[in-house]
């Protein structure tokens, strides 16, 4: 039995289909190059979209107990070793933010983003702000740079900081790319170096919302008796 070969024009279609999808394959990858930054912003608006609770409204509770006093870091911050946070410190106190990373975590970032946007109401009611992440500091200043950050932002050395104060994530091996993030959180830590109060969400996807940490803040530190728990 003879063989029947394959059409001119079958092939002729075929090429022109592989081209066409190879040159749309490659428009796509190079539009994608092109738009990243603003093709991440809009990713990464629409994960965290629904992110920010009014209240810290779960029984999950790491890191150092209330009226103890904050046990202090192991982080690098311009080119220096820190330890104490006198220096981040307000006349009425301080906010310590643990972040993941602002490298990758997108919560972390938009967290940070807005409390910057809030950061003249902390300044106003005397309260610092000093966060942390695991980042290398080179990492967090691309991330800085970027977003205009003016809050303090310490790296920490070997999970050093966050093991000592009992937020250390465990749920990765030394190994892992994320060893070494924290459980994200807050704390806020009176004149007198005493957690006064803490936030801290379960789920890492949800952060209180920076205008009631503000409050919360106030209210642990005893400078807002009016306001809601």
């Amino acid at each position: 039995m003879m063989s029947v070969s394959r059409q001119p024009s079958e092939n002729s279609s075929m090429k022109r289909f592989l081209i066409i999808a190879v040159t749309t394959l490659l428009g796509v990858f190079a539009m994608a190059y092109l738009f990243r930054d603003p093709m991440m912003e809009v990713v990464m608006s629409r994960m965290t979209q629904d992110m920010f609770v009014a209240q810290d409204n779960d029984d999950f509770d790491p890191g150092p107990l209330r009226g103890s006093h904050f046990p202090g870091v192991q982080a690098a911050y311009q080119g220096r070793r820190i330890s104490h946070l006198e220096e981040f410190s307000g006349a009425n106190g301080t906010v310590f933010i643990a972040s993941r990373s602002f490298k990758w975590c997108p919560y972390c970032m938009r967290q940070i983003i807005q409390l910057q946007e809030h950061k003249e109401g902390f300044d106003e009611a005397g309260i610092g702000m000093v966060a942390i992440t695991y980042d290398e500091p080179a990492a967090q200043q691309v991330f800085i740079d970027k977003f205009a950050i003016t809050i303090p932002i310490l790296s920490d050395i070997d999970a050093m900081s966050f093991k000592t104060l009992g937020i250390l994530n465990n749920d990765y091996q030394a190994d892992d790319f994320q060893y070494g993030i924290p459980h994200p959180g807050m704390i806020v830590i009176d004149p007198q170096g005493r957690v006064a109060g803490k936030l801290f969400l379960e789920a890492y996807s949800s952060r209180v919302d920076s205008a009631a940490a503000l409050t919360f803040a106030k209210t642990a530190l005893g400078l807002d008796s009016a306001a809601g728990p």
